[in-house]
């Protein structure tokens, strides 16, 4: 088995292996992996924090020993909280970072930090706060950072800085935590999922208080929870339908 470490602020994370290929989600800078099939030009990985799988191109990470990669996964996360932020290289070159990027592997990469930084468990009434920090980030399918965040790609980073692992899609966060009856039995911070016609969850939001939900669909936004969804409070009409409520923390 081989491992790797991604060195730049983001690498495309692809469902095939090529540059036209889907994009499934982002490797952000200083995430770690299992490399599970090798080409010459592609590699198909495994991300250390969710297990989830695709093809990044061999010149966007460094491979790294058993050693090194089970040193990253003995360690709790230390994560950047600067919207971006620059690491230095021996060279002292400069390479931008976004926010939710890790830095456990700063000392293997030889590189060196010295931006505002998050590490452990934070209390849940903490987690809105952070989603304020992707508050009009623009949808992107894949995407994981202010810059182009999509809805459980946003839900999973929000958790990630407060300590907390969720999976990397809404079908697969709706198998984690305590389903809730009602609305009104959930707390700021708790997951609202929502299902299409075919009753596949499709979309996951993050519930405020006073029944609003802050969720990524055309821009991270924040619109109207109710009992039978989401209500656009800009198209004033229902947008997504409800599912389930889990309560994960």
């Amino acid at each position: 088995m081989q491992y790797g470490i991604c060195n730049l602020s983001i690498a495309p994370l692809r469902f095939e292996a090529s540059d036209s290929s889907e994009l499934v989600s982002q490797v952000l800078y200083g995430d770690h992996f299992k490399i599970l099939e090798q080409r010459k030009s592609w590699s198909k990985i495994r991300l250390a924090f969710d297990k989830y799988e695709g093809w990044i191109d061999n010149k966007q990470y460094l491979e790294i020993t058993a050693d090194q990669y089970s040193n990253l996964q003995d360690v709790s996360p230390i994560l950047s909280t600067d919207l971006v932020e620059f690491i230095e290289d021996e060279q002292e070159q400069l390479y931008p970072i976004l926010l939710g990027s890790s830095l456990n592997g700063l000392a293997l990469l030889n590189h060196s930090h010295d931006g505002n930084l998050v590490k452990g468990k934070h209390p849940k009434e903490n987690l809105i706060n952070t989603a304020f920090f992707y508050l009009n980030a623009p949808y992107l399918w894949g995407g994981k950072t202010p810059f182009g965040i999509d809805c459980s790609g946003f839900t999973q980073m929000v958790y990630k800085l407060n300590g907390y692992k969720l999976l990397r899609d809404a079908s697969q966060q709706a198998t984690q935590g305590e389903a809730l009856s009602f609305i009104e039995e959930s707390e700021p911070g708790d997951l609202a999922f929502f299902d299409n016609n075919e009753g596949i969850i499709t979309h996951v939001g993050i519930i405020m208080k006073n029944n609003y939900i802050i969720h990524a669909h055309g821009k991270v936004r924040i619109d109207r929870l109710d009992h039978s969804g989401i209500y656009n409070v800009d198209k004033k009409m229902h947008t997504h339908k409800l599912r389930v409520i889990k309560k994960v923390i």
